[in-house]
């Protein structure tokens, strides 16, 4: 899972080609304790 972006310790991944796992590909957020998945 590649990181797109990383910005005031905000880090944006990129999950994709992981069809055993997820069905689409979407991007997961994460923020200190906070995490957020968008699809």
């Amino acid at each position: 899972m590649p990181i797109l972006s990383m910005f005031y310790g905000i880090v944006v991944y990129m999950y994709f080609y992981d069809n055993k796992k997820h069905n689409v590909p979407h991007f997961h957020v994460e923020y200190a304790e906070h995490a957020a998945v968008i699809a």
